[in-house]
């Protein structure tokens, strides 16, 4: 991504309500499989690294991402980072606990899906757990795709057979942000018709941002339950094998 976007994200990701309710879904699925005290993290592709501050009171968290800006605005938060590539992550076999992945398997340098996750989970140790989000569907490809210099947008089909590709068993696969889903599409469709471009990130009124952000907390607090049947993301946590 260009400078710019990353500067949008660098000031959007605590507040604004897309990033706060994915997040909160992220934490509920988490849960899931509660992580040991002093556990380690990794955040695949970890941008401008805000998430690296809430996922990381369990233990030591590091970030990784190819981008030189990016590693510069994580180094500006104060977060931990390296600069490298997810398809050959500079980290040794079975080191973290814990790895995460949000929105980056579906960019264009990424160039194998399947070898990115299954280096997430070379760096797993057994037991530890994979939180992988993407974007979904393809019939939302829209302006932000282009944008952030998307490649593709995934099924939960996809992303399970991905999982499953890399020898982890799925704990838990859903679709995201199921609630807005209908605005989302009409906003894409909207894309189409008057050749629309740049991202999605902007600012929304204070009473709307409220409703919207209200709406991923319902949801985090479904997925900790349920599968959603349908949505702009796919989000799913996954396992590798204990030894023995």
């Amino acid at each position: 991504m260009n400078v710019e976007e990353y500067e949008r994200m660098f000031r959007a990701e605590e507040s604004h309500w897309w990033y706060a309710g994915m997040r909160a879904i992220s934490a509920s699925l988490l849960g899931l499989t509660p992580a040991e005290p002093g556990s380690r993290l990794l955040d695949a592709g970890c941008g401008t690294g805000n998430n690296l501050l809430h996922f990381s009171a369990g233990g030591p968290a590091v970030g990784v991402d190819v981008s030189a800006d990016a590693v510069a605005f994580c180094r500006t938060r104060g977060v931990t980072v390296a600069r490298g590539d997810v398809l050959a992550l500079p980290f040794r076999d079975g080191c973290f606990h814990i790895v995460t992945s949000f929105d980056v398997l579906y960019h264009r340098w990424v160039t194998d899906d399947g070898a990115a996750v299954r280096e997430f989970a070379r760096v797993l140790r057994p037991g530890g757990v994979l939180l992988l989000r993407v974007p979904a569907l393809g019939l939302l490809w829209g302006a932000h795709d282009e944008a952030v210099q998307a490649r593709h947008r995934y099924t939960r089909g996809e992303v399970e057979a991905l999982l499953r590709g890399a020898g982890l068993g799925i704990v838990r696969a859903t679709y995201a942000n199921f609630f807005l889903l209908p605005l989302v599409a009409l906003r894409r469709t909207l894309d189409r018709i008057t050749s629309r471009d740049g991202s999605d990130l902007q600012d929304l009124p204070a009473p709307l941002d409220g409703i919207f952000r209200g709406l991923l907390s319902l949801e985090a607090r479904l997925v900790r339950r349920v599968s959603l049947p349908v949505g702009s993301s796919v989000v799913a946590v996954a396992r590798k094998a204990a030894e023995g």
